[in-house]
């Protein structure tokens, strides 16, 4: 990790306009936290229901697309990151850094703001708490390097984002059975299953399957968005 690539990063990201991005689907999940607990819905089966459809379906993805794309692909629109490409800095040591930057932005506005949502619905009832922040927090970093890489390989990175996040994990890993295999939030369903003993919620893919799915989707996007900038020409050019 670069120190100086980080402290860039982070600024350019937590600006005005990119911060209010990053906050708004937290505090929507905190406001619908809110809202079921105020109208007596704050029953472990209301719990799932918001963690599963909104917290790990919309949150996370939506929040992987804007700290992942947002990390690089500005940077490569606008031509600056040819300067950083310039200095004394490996290309695949900006590639690690710049994910580690979106997986810890993942952790905070993602994982905590899932962690607090559902301890103020059931406290930490059958670990349901803990269980969906861990899948929050390992599918974050996992969504990192996904969107990081789709950031390095093309200009069209949040259109092609939003479509991966709304059409394929909303629905197509949602509902399809066999497509769910490959759905990271069906991983991340994994893991908190594994953790929490609820039985409003159970896992439609192996812990087996999910945790090498994890690893692997994610060494692989970050060394291979390594791999592209080592061949991204200074000239702007992909």
């Amino acid at each position: 990790m670069n120190t100086v690539v980080a402290g860039i990063t982070y600024r350019a990201l937590l600006g005005r306009r990119r911060i209010v991005l990053l906050l708004l689907l937290p505090m929507a999940l905190l406001g619908l936290a809110l809202l079921l607990r105020l109208m007596g819905s704050d029953d472990q089966r209301s719990t799932m229901l918001l963690m599963q459809n909104f917290a790990i379906g919309t949150m996370l993805p939506l929040l992987g697309l804007i700290a992942g794309t947002g990390v690089i692909a500005p940077e490569i629109d606008d031509g600056t990151i040819i300067h950083l490409m310039s200095k004394p800095i490996s290309r695949p040591v900006i590639a690690q850094t710049k994910f580690l930057v979106a997986a810890s932005l993942l952790a905070v506005f993602a994982a905590v703001p899932t962690y607090v949502a559902a301890w103020l619905l059931v406290g930490n009832e059958d670990a349901i708490a803990p269980g969906f922040a861990v899948g929050a927090l390992v599918a974050g970093i996992a969504y990192a390097a996904v969107f990081l890489l789709l950031g390095v390989v093309t200009r069209h990175a949040v259109t092609i984002g939003i479509v991966y996040a709304l059409v394929w994990e909303g629905l197509v890993g949602g509902f399809v059975p066999g497509a769910r295999k490959f759905s990271v939030q069906q991983w991340a369903q994994s893991i908190a299953d594994q953790i929490s003993t609820s039985p409003f919620l159970k896992a439609d893919v192996t812990l087996g399957f999910a945790v090498p799915a994890l690893v692997i989707v994610t060494v692989v996007a970050v060394l291979w968005a390594g791999q592209r900038l080592r061949v991204l020409s200074l000239t702007g050019d992909e």
